[in-house]
């Protein structure tokens, strides 16, 4: 039987960076995880040598930790047709970000593709795949760009599994592109992923097809289907439910794919919230929701103590 992938976002900062990381995700139980490779509403980083990679990369071959996953910060565009500026920028930014991805061990950058900013996804799209076949001819490491799927709030691009293959199939170096399925985006993109996810997986293996998808982020959605607002919340807690996300985080097609959640802290706000992905990741593992899970967080419970209840 085929290992169960599960893990989230966390941090690297501090001294330890990426030994830090490793250390988080064995805490929550996950045998995959990603990181930023530092902040991510902005472009600065650390060189490759400050990160701990050594320590954080025996920590994960001693802990039976399966794979680490990059996200690019989200305020790289390269779709923006209006600023040369910030689409040069963009094109060094992500080169030296599959540098760092491969020194890292890790095999895939999830990048949101970009946003047209008031020019037309047509533009955005062309000028997306001319700077991925920049990055890539400039980055020879074997490194895939996942493009994420995408909510469609404003003027993102890749609201659709057609955007998507359009980039894909306008550039040179379609074997070094992936895609990141985020079930909270394709939810509120209008994909039917609460009814028919297996219809919306077959339309995605039509478009694009399944070999090129290589991370799943698992997110509950605040918002229903076609809501276009890109609002994450807690497995179980949402407008697709456990039972639907627990399915595709065991989907027999999507067994060697890593499931990624990027769920948020439960409580008041983000600074005195308590994170909750031990307590999901246990849940996962267990295949069995638990009721409970708000008030547990917060109680700081024992993440399995829910198991032996009736």
């Amino acid at each position: 039987m085929a290992e169960f992938l599960i893990g989230s976002h966390v941090s690297m900062k501090g001294k330890d960076m990426f030994l830090g990381s490793a250390q988080e995700a064995a805490q929550y139980g996950e045998n995959v995880f990603m990181i930023y490779t530092g902040a991510p509403q902005n472009t600065r980083r650390k060189p490759i040598d400050e990160l701990n990679i050594p320590a954080g990369k025996q920590f994960m071959a001693d802990h039976n930790q399966r794979a680490v996953v990059i996200h690019a910060p989200y305020v790289v565009n390269l779709g923006n047709t209006t600023k040369p500026q910030n689409y040069a920028f963009a094109v060094e930014f992500l080169t030296n970000e599959v540098k760092r991805a491969a020194a890292l061990g890790a095999t895939q950058i999830v990048l949101h593709p970009g946003a047209h900013v008031g020019a037309g996804p047509d533009a955005a799209i062309a000028q997306i795949a001319k700077g991925l076949d920049e990055i890539l001819a400039a980055a020879d490491e074997p490194v895939q760009i996942a493009l994420e799927t995408m909510a469609g709030k404003g003027t993102e691009v890749g609201r659709n599994f057609e955007e998507l293959a359009a980039i894909m199939d306008a550039t040179a170096a379609n074997d070094r592109l992936s895609v990141c399925f985020d079930t909270c985006h394709t939810s509120d993109a209008g994909y039917a992923i609460a009814t028919d996810f297996d219809g919306v997986l077959n339309e995605f293996d039509h478009v694009i097809g399944v070999d090129k998808l290589k991370v799943v982020h698992l997110n509950d959605s605040k918002n229903p289907q076609g809501s276009h607002k890109d609002r994450h919340t807690n497995i179980g807690l949402g407008t697709l439910g456990f039972d639907v996300l627990n399915s595709v985080a065991h989907h027999p097609q999507l067994t060697a794919v890593p499931k990624i959640m990027e769920t948020p802290v439960i409580g008041p706000d983000r600074k005195h919230g308590v994170n909750p992905h031990g307590y999901e990741v246990a849940m996962l593992k267990a295949q069995r929701f638990n009721p409970d899970l708000e008030a547990d967080v917060l109680a700081a419970k024992p993440v399995d103590e829910f198991l032996t209840r009736q």
